[in-house]
């Protein structure tokens, strides 16, 4: 372009240069894709409990006797264009909602952040404490539930106190993610049987196995968050297994220790992994086909290993994620009950005051026995559950469930998202034991057995979770100056 022609076009006043300019800025400022600078925080807060405090996971009581590795409360807070929320993870069997509440009001008091907008999910570990609530398996805990209840008392404080210490440290960021692929550590733990059954852990090399009853999810989601300057801040990793390698009486974290110890070897002592179990109700880490022993911090180091190298061996394969606003939405579901009648009730009172798990069949009698009281106590009303998304942009989507969730469940799921990047943290912001697929109800066994909620639940938790990742991308795409309703 010569000068005679530049000038003509950009001369002095509201020219069509200027008018170009101003038309520009205001599509920057209508769409939805060039939001605000992205802003990160992470930190952790230790949450062991003290010596003698009973450990959860089993139907009998044991007391620990010592630390294998502490457990953690995990926290990663967002902010973009003043809108802020935060992903929690702790080292725990499960979350309860009187403490998930409880976290909530006070990180709001404490940070500003709503309570609305934090997710707060336990990894599932067996080597934690037991969380006491109303349950009829938790009245007859003994002397060591004393400890464990005024554990469960100064757990919110804590909780929000890791929140707190990640947001003090919000510093711009940029997001990057990829999807990896692990299927060496998760194997579905239902099995087709010879005699026509679907057995649970059915256990090695079992002639009578024919093949498995469900799938599993190898994927291996990941969000990496890192200053302008490509200082890690923090890993977010999902994975889809059941965690219970290590038994025992000592407290363990399982293999979320050694996969964030060797993460924080190649990212630095001050990065924070966050790992979230994914749909994992039917999994668990047992190849069947494998005659060695799998259990033992032993096998949680290798599982540790294992999956902090799949993190690190994608870590050129990172791409930006993320650019767009942050939103939350979340809802309310109603789940039905499963069905029970008075003769289970009465059975079910005889059964806990006289049958021990070790017994012949005393644990799957146990197992039922406590559903049904459970069930019976809430008189007909149903369980209310939260289902929340929080989304970065149109790539990254981060869903709760709230309880042991059967993995089709999550495929099912992460299907229907609009999301490039779907990541489910199951037994968050409270639990309500299992949830399995509507396929899995006539075929029984444990998990059934004790599901609290009746066959379809799993599916109107998994319709509720895409309609709201549905209604983000729809907010997505609304002009500038039309409020996101939350």
């Amino acid at each position: 372009m010569n000068p005679t022609k530049r000038s003509s076009i950009c001369r002095p006043g509201l020219s069509r240069c200027h008018f170009l300019v101003l038309g520009f800025a205001l599509a920057l400022l209508s769409d939805p894709v060039h939001a605000a600078e992205l802003r990160v925080g992470a930190a952790q807060v230790q949450i062991t409990p003290p010596p003698g405090v009973p450990l959860a996971g089993y139907y009998h009581e044991r007391g620990s006797d010592g630390v294998h590795d502490d457990l953690f409360s995990r926290a990663i807070v967002l902010e973009r264009d003043g809108v802020k929320a935060a992903l929690v993870s702790l080292d725990l069997i499960s979350t309860r909602r009187r403490f998930v509440e409880q976290a909530r009001a006070l990180i709001e008091q404490q940070t500003g952040i709503p309570g609305k907008h934090v997710m707060i999910s336990a990894t599932h570990a067996h080597t934690g404490p037991i969380l006491p609530d109303t349950s009829a398996r938790d009245a007859g805990v003994g002397e060591g539930g004393a400890v464990a209840k005024s554990y469960l008392e100064a757990l919110p404080e804590l909780i929000a106190q890791s929140v707190r210490l990640a947001h003090e440290k919000l510093q711009p960021a940029a997001a990057s993610s990829f999807i990896g692929h692990e299927p060496s550590l998760t194997f579905n733990r239902r099995f087709h049987m010879k005699d026509g059954s679907v057995g649970w852990n059915p256990g090695k090399l079992n002639p009578d196995i024919i093949q498995p009853a469900g799938p599993v999810d190898p994927a291996v989601p990941v969000v990496f968050f890192e200053t302008p300057r490509q200082k890690p801040i923090a890993t977010y990793v999902n994975y889809a297994v059941h965690l219970d390698n290590v038994g025992g009486r000592q407290i363990s974290a399982d293999f979320p220790h050694t996969l964030t110890e060797a993460l924080a070897r190649v990212l630095g002592r001050d990065h924070v992994t966050l790992w979230t179990a994914g749909t994992c109700g039917d999994l668990n880490h047992i190849n069947v086909n494998w005659a060695r022993p799998q259990k033992g911090q032993e096998n949680a180091a290798r599982m540790g290993f294992v999956l902090a190298g799949e993190v690190l061996r994608n870590w050129p394969n990172l791409q930006p994620a993320g650019d767009g606003p942050l939103r939350i939405r979340s809802t309310k579901v109603s789940l039905p009950l499963a069905p029970i009648d008075e003769a289970e009730v009465a059975a079910a009172r005889l059964t806990v005051r006289t049958v021990r798990d070790s017994d012949p069949g005393g644990f799957m009698k146990l197992v039922q026995a406590f559903k049904v009281l459970d069930v019976y106590a809430r008189q007909g009303r149903p369980i209310e559950v939260e289902v929340q998304a929080i989304t970065l942009g149109d790539d990254l989507a981060w869903v709760s469930l709230p309880g042991e969730v059967f993995v089709q469940l999550g495929l099912d799921l992460k299907l229907d998202s609009p999301f490039k990047q779907t990541m489910i943290a199951e037994l968050a912001n409270g639990s309500i034991g299992y949830i399995p697929n509507r396929r899995a109800y006539p075929q029984g066994n444990y998990e059934v057995i004790s599901a609290r909620c009746a066959e379809g639940s799993g599916e109107m938790l998994v319709a509720a979770a895409v309609k709201l990742l549905k209604e983000i991308r729809v907010a997505n795409r609304t002009p500038a100056g039309k409020p996101d309703v939350n």
